[in-house]
């Protein structure tokens, strides 16, 4: 098969290298790409939102399937635009990828069906919104409605944190027409779970689950990111909290996507919050996360391309999805000044040689220049350490942080340490 994947980040270097690894893959491209991924696909100096130049390439290219990896084309429309053009891609259409693209719509297609989530209230005046704030009891937490990288939800911890958040998305525009609609939502408490599923229509096979760390600094302090580390499995929740997740929440969300007319057909991601009263919905998203994407697909076992294969046909149910037992941690290595603005172009060592010692090295914010490789990114690395559980994991991932360098370069020291205590 000739296939073209769709995105340039750690999450899309982690899938081309699973899809890589199937024997019935010819031809890998991925658009735009970036300096990891050059190293084992065809790298298209196309951009995520040029649909016209990707569908003809495909075309031109003779591609079997896209894969889309990032969130915003595909809340656009861009599986649409290849199907028009007769190209298959595995990935939500835009009227399914809502479900990311809109919290609003989300939280009310929740609400709907009676699918645990947190209490909310929603906002187009930005007055209205504020007078609604000053009634709530702290911690509170501020949402953009639309698309934001990652970075549209704020916990705010004090009143004066929660207004200057609202003032930020709706007054001063931060995440543009992303925030001109806002969630207020009820503070969960509790730990943090992400599943991710393969989903066709009715039909849910999940993937092992893992735990993101989305601030910057440990002990989950500072302002959020697009996730500065995860890891896999967890070993401190139990098995039941998980298929609870999957019973009440991932299956009847995949079932009221079918009732509204809008079947999912590619990969779900459940954000979830384990409270005292059970497992919650903090978000969904359309596609694959990142980075529990780099911890997920090394335990992997069944071929990528199968699957994928499997859910355009319909054929999913009748797959039996294999994973391994071993343990992943993934570090994000990221740029000085992240996740504000950050420098570019500082020379990266070390790879090779994090590598050699087997860890798994995932470019997402890398580029060539002058022969050396360089930061071009917030996030720039994702790390990942194996082993036969999390406490080896990590100190063969934190082993393989400490010896890749370049200028700046900031990362959390405690990632998976609560699977550890």
């Amino acid at each position: 098969m000739r296939i073209l994947v769709i995105g340039g980040g750690g999450r899309e270097h982690a899938i081309c290298w699973a899809l890589k690894k199937s024997e019935k893959v010819k031809e890998l491209y991925c658009a735009p790409g970036n300096a990891g991924i050059a190293q084992i696909a065809e790298c298209v100096p196309l951009a995520v939102s040029q649909f016209d130049e990707l569908t003809q390439f495909a075309k031109d290219a003779s591609i079997n399937l896209v894969f889309v990896g990032p969130d915003d084309p595909l809340a656009d429309g861009i599986v649409d635009a290849f199907e028009t053009a007769g190209i298959p891609a595995f990935g939500p259409n835009k009227a399914a990828a809502e479900i990311e693209g809109s919290k609003i719509f989300m939280k009310n297609l929740l609400k709907k069906y009676n699918i645990p989530t947190a209490k909310y209230e929603t906002f187009t005046d930005y007055e209205a919104a504020l007078a609604y704030l000053r009634e709530q009891t702290m911690p509170i937490v501020i949402k953009a409605d639309g698309l934001a990288a990652g970075k549209g939800v704020t916990v705010a911890a004090t009143l004066e944190e929660a207004e200057k958040a609202l003032r930020e998305a709706m007054v001063d525009k931060v995440f543009g027409d992303a925030g001109n609609q806002i969630v207020i939502e009820e503070f969960l408490e509790g730990q943090e779970m992400s599943i991710l599923a393969f989903v066709d229509g009715e039909t849910v096979k999940p993937m092992v689950p893992a735990q993101d760390h989305k601030p910057i600094f440990d002990g989950d302090k500072g302002p959020n990111t697009g996730g500065m580390g995860t890891y896999t499995p967890l070993p401190h929740i139990e098995q039941s909290i998980i298929d609870e997740a999957i019973v009440n929440i991932i299956n009847p969300t995949a079932k009221a996507m079918v009732s509204e007319g809008r079947p999912f057909r590619g990969v779900l991601f459940a954000g979830l919050m384990i409270t005292k009263d059970g497992p919650k919905t903090i978000e969904f998203n359309a596609r694959m996360g990142d980075p529990e994407t780099q911890v997920v697909l090394p335990r992997l076992k069944t071929d990528l391309v199968d699957i994928v294969l499997a859910a355009m046909n319909g054929r999913l149910a009748d797959l039996d999805i294999q994973w391994s037992d071993e343990a992943a941690v993934c570090v994000v290595a990221a740029s000085e000044g992240y996740p504000a603005s950050y420098p570019k172009g500082r020379v990266i060592t070390g790879i090779a040689e994090a590598e050699a010692q087997g860890a798994l090295v995932f470019h997402a914010g890398t580029a060539m220049k002058d022969g050396d490789l360089v930061t071009s990114g917030g996030r720039v690395l994702g790390i990942v350490g194996l082993g036969r559980d999390i406490a080896d994991a990590r100190a063969r991932a934190y082993e393989a942080v400490s010896v890749i360098q370049f200028d700046g370069k900031q990362n959390r020291t405690d990632i998976a340490a609560k699977a550890l205590v």
